[in-house]
Parts: C-alpha cells; sequence; structure tokens
C-alpha cells in the first residue's frame, strides 16, 4: 500500500505578524516556523494506516523554500518513510489551486492508495487544496474526517458538519481524506526517531517542473481589520440597568424614539 501525506510549514500563531511591504501577504522575516496543526493530525493517520498495512510505504510533500525541510524532519521522525520537497521560494503566491495543481502533477503516476491532508491551513484557511487534489487525480473524497477506519480497501469516515452533527460515510481507495482536529492525537518524535529520520530520504524537486496550470485567483491586499470603538459596560442593580439601556437607546439610536 503506498500512503502520501501532505502538509505545510505556517507560522506560529502566538507570532507578531506584519503586513509586508506588497501587502499582498505578510512579512515572514521574524516568525518562528512550524507544522500546520491539522497537518499533524493528518501525519498521525498515515503513520497509523502504515502501521496496520503490512509493507505499507509512507510518503510526505511539502511544498515551500528551503527552510520547510526541518518541518518535514519532524514528519520523518513521526513515522513517514521519506519526504518530497517541492522547491518554491514563492510558494505564498501560489493560489490554492497551483498548490493543488502540483500536488496531483506529482501524485499521478505514483499510483497511492491513500492521501491524507490536513482540513485547512493556519495561515490562508481556504480548505480547498485537498479536495481540489482529489478531483484532478479523479479520485473520492472525504473532507473534515473526526473518526476514519480502513479495512480491505474500504475507508469507513465520519465528517464533522455544522452544529456537533457528524455525517458517516464511506468510499473504495483510492480516496483522499482531509483531516480535522481531534481525528487522534498526534505522537511525538522520540529522540531515536528523531536521529533515524536524519538518515531517510528526502527528494527536491523544483515546482516549475510540476506547475501545468495558471492560477485562478489574486491576493489583491493583505489587511489587518479596522478597530472598532469599545463597548460600554453597565453595572448596578437590573432596575437601574434597565433605566440606563433605555437612556443610552433614545440618546444614540432611534429604537424608542
Amino acid at each position: 500500500m503506498k500512503i502520501l501525506v501532505c502538509i505545510k510549514q505556517v507560522p506560529d500563531m502566538e507570532s507578531k505578524f506584519k503586513i509586508a511591504d506588497n501587502a499582498t501577504w505578510y512579512d515572514s522575516g521574524e516568525l518562528a516556523w512550524r507544522m500546520n496543526e491539522y497537518d499533524e493530525y493528518a501525519v498521525e493517520q498515515g503513520v497509523q494506516l502504515k502501521t496496520q498495512v503490512a509493507d505499507a510505504d509512507l510518503t510526505v510533500l511539502c511544498i515551500g523554500p528551503q527552510r520547510v525541510q526541518e518541518t518535514m524532519k519532524k514528519a520523518l521522525a513521526m513515522g513517514c518513510d521519506r519526504g518530497v520537497h517541492i522547491e518554491d521560494a514563492e510558494s505564498f503566491k501560489k493560489d490554492p489551486f497551483e498548490i493543488a495543481s502540483m500536488i496531483a502533477e506529482f501524485a499521478k503516476e505514483k499510483s497511492f492508495d491513500m492521501i491524507f491532508t490536513g482540513m485547512q491551513s493556519q495561515d490562508r484557511g481556504s480548505a480547498q487544496v485537498g479536495l481540489m487534489v482529489a478531483e484532478l487525480l479523479d479520485i473520492p473524497s472525504i473532507s473534515t474526517v473526526v473518526d476514519f477506519a480502513f479495512d480491505a480497501g474500504k475507508v469507513t469516515a465520519k465528517r464533522e458538519l455544522e452544529g456537533g452533527i457528524k455525517a458517516k460515510v464511506s468510499c473504495t481507495a483510492p480516496a483522499l481524506i482531509t483531516c480535522q482536529l481531534g481525528l487522534n492525537t498526534p505522537r511525538y518524535p522520540t529522540l531515536p526517531n528523531i536521529m533515524k529520520a536524519k538518515r531517510k530520504e528526502l527528494l527536491s524537486l523544483p515546482a516549475a517542473d510540476l506547475l501545468k496550470v495558471e492560477r485562478k485567483q489574486e491576493t489583491a491586499k493583505i489587511y489587518f481589520p479596522e478597530k472598532k470603538g469599545g463597548g460600554l459596560v453597565l453595572e448596578g442593580a437590573a432596575g437601574d440597568l434597565a433605566d440606563q439601556l433605555i437612556k443610552i437607546l433614545k440618546e444614540n439610536t432611534g429604537v424608542l424614539a
């Protein structure tokens, strides 16, 4: 069985963000970097499936500049067998369709039985890439998965819907799964596995060899939300609060005019 898991390196969300000079993305100069949180669940699910199926082989793929190889080493230490780095110093300029097309172009001749991605990335948050990959490869996909099982080529999954409702769905491999938070408990790489990861294959491919499409959308501007005035906190007994509220409504709105 051949398994592919796709990850993304994103800024630590506790970092202090600045808008870049071109106003179309954030300034990456002083940010700390980590694996996208959703992708940690994808890696863990891939590793669990690898241990379940005899002779399974697990590849981790990441698109980005040279620094993403450090994040890929974590996935290798978690249990992936090899890494494929699609080297692109300007991956942040690519729209979801371009990213998905590069992944699909790499995967189309590899005959992967299962592909795992995070539900979305923490920086862009489009939740489009995984599903686009499935469409481009013409394979079934299940999104927002919170429970996963595989048996004899059949996938049974629960996907999260709105309002806490879950849907139980199934399909046959090959298939693509986008992983939601809580699907599993991502493992911490042990020191021996971190050392082993340094000896695993890490192949680099230029993005230009895989990008065969033109972008569908372009970022016009990125900016912080406008700051609005603070709220008014009323204190006192219930009767006094009611009088204060009525007075404010009369003075500032036309509700009680």
